[in-house]
């Protein structure tokens, strides 16, 4: 039996310290190479600042603070993946991209109790993947969270 289409998702993958994460593929606009960024004073600690996207000044959220991880060392290869959230564009700021993987709805599992609660309340759903547990990034929640 051949699967039908709505029997899978595609997702963009990427790494934040050792989590394996994962976007919607179709909210992902574009990845860009780490870029300047301007500070921006008493913004939230999530805020690593604004970048321009070709004119369009885009706030850079660090997954990593938002997830309550450490910080990188070393910060110069980390990528922004420019995600589509409601109306407008926001920045993810990520240590490395993976590939777009299509998973199969069967793999779903709910999120682990055992996680942090600061990194809970930002995943949607896990899925089991070859090599281990992919989280699904709430990006609604974590720009919420960065800019409240």
């Amino acid at each position: 039996m051949t699967p039908r289409p709505t029997d899978s998702r595609q997702y963009a993958t990427f790494r934040v310290a050792d989590l394996f994460l994962g976007i919607e593929v179709l909210k992902v606009q574009e990845l860009i190479r780490r870029q300047e960024m301007t500070h921006v004073p008493l913004a939230p600690q999530a805020v690593e600042g604004l970048i321009n996207l070709r004119g369009q000044i885009v706030i850079a959220i660090d997954t990593r603070r938002s997830l309550g991880l450490p910080a990188a060392e070393g910060d110069d290869q980390r990528v922004n993946i420019a995600i589509r959230t409601g109306d407008s564009v926001v920045s993810l700021l990520v240590d490395e991209v993976c590939d777009v993987i299509d998973i199969p709805l069967s793999a779903y599992a709910p999120v682990p109790e055992n996680m942090p609660l600061e990194q809970r309340q930002l995943i949607q759903c896990v899925y089991h993947v070859k090599d281990g547990l992919m989280l699904v990034l709430d990006t609604a929640r974590v720009f919420e969270n960065a800019c409240s």
